[in-house]
């Protein structure tokens, strides 16, 4: 109890260290990758995950698949908003298996970075995303994850939630044919079920050009609490503790899988194939929205398996 005590302690005072930080006009570098700070992600690690760990009761399967070192783009659904649970709960995974120092850099809209007072997910290897912030990482030797689906995916209709959905972007597809790296596509359920997502609003924001001001494509609405009704999670949202699953697939090899030239749509097509199915079989899993499942199942270890023989 004491040691926790401490570590609380240590993770509070790093994370306000850190957020202040961004109030006093310390100065940034302009290199986003060097934000990371192994140092910090040791210091808070076990604290923030216990938050997590609590509210989203996350299980992550399949780590192990990833590679222990070199480059890898990550693939996954987007889901929840701007209230990414999944992100954070698989973030703290990877964390915990592979430690800090593993190179690990999430992508995230450009938004983000517009407000002060989330150095700490810049200290976790929070970068904005573009296909030029992507590639250094790569070739750093870096595990990436990217969203292709972006805010498209992310605020889509919760009735939707069991559907890969990336808007016909395939950008990934070249980062990875471009640094040669393998594909480990990374699929989550339980995030759009956080609120109550109503409508992406596309036509709305088309007309508000948000596109052209902010990169948004969507001008969502949402109904979840303290606020009720909030647009673009607006003027707040408490996300609803929904148990989140996320499930890594088996590594891609582009090349061996499908030739040496092989296009952009259908290495894209082949990935979001594999990620419906493993989202369907997710689906599968869950017998109640938030509470996730409630009714035995197969251990953990055998749907890993079996995900794995279906690629």
């Amino acid at each position: 109890m004491l040691q926790f005590v401490r570590e609380a302690l240590g993770a509070t005072r790093a994370t306000l260290g850190a957020t202040a930080g961004d109030f006093v006009g310390r100065r940034r570098s302009e290199d986003p990758l060097v934000e990371r700070d192994p140092e910090f992600i040791r210091e808070t690690l076990s604290t923030h995950s216990v938050i997590a760990d609590a509210y989203f009761r996350p299980k992550v399967r399949g780590l192990e698949l990833i590679p222990p070192e070199g480059p890898v783009l990550l693939v996954g659904n987007h889901s929840g908003g701007t209230l990414i649970a999944d992100t954070f709960a698989f973030s703290y995974g990877f964390y915990k298996h592979f430690g800090p120092e593993r190179l690990f850099h999430q992508l995230a809209h450009d938004l983000v970075f517009r407000v002060p007072g989330l150095a700490m997910l810049r200290k976790y290897g929070t970068v904005p995303a573009s296909h030029e912030n992507a590639g250094r990482a790569l070739q750093r030797g870096a595990a990436v994850l990217v969203y292709p689906g972006g805010d498209w995916e992310t605020y889509r209709p919760s009735w939707r939630s069991g559907e890969i959905d990336f808007g016909g972007r395939s950008g990934f597809a070249r980062l990875a044919l471009e640094n040669d790296v393998p594909i480990v596509p990374v699929v989550a359920i339980g995030g759009q079920e956080t609120a109550l997502f109503v409508t992406r609003g596309e036509g709305i924001a088309r007309a508000l050009r948000l596109d052209r001001l902010f990169r948004l494509k969507v001008l969502p609405v949402q109904i979840g609490p303290p606020f009720g009704v909030t647009i673009l999670d607006l003027p707040g949202r408490l996300p609803l503790p929904s148990q989140v699953t996320i499930q890594v697939l088996p590594p891609i090899d582009i090349r061996e899988q499908l030739g040496e030239e092989p296009s952009e749509q259908t290495v894209s097509q082949l990935v979001t194939t594999q990620m419906q199915d493993a989202l369907d079989e997710l689906s599968v899993e869950r017998d109640l929205p938030v509470v996730g499942s409630v009714t035995p199942r197969e251990e953990e270890s055998e749907v890993a398996e079996r995900l794995a023989a279906a690629r």
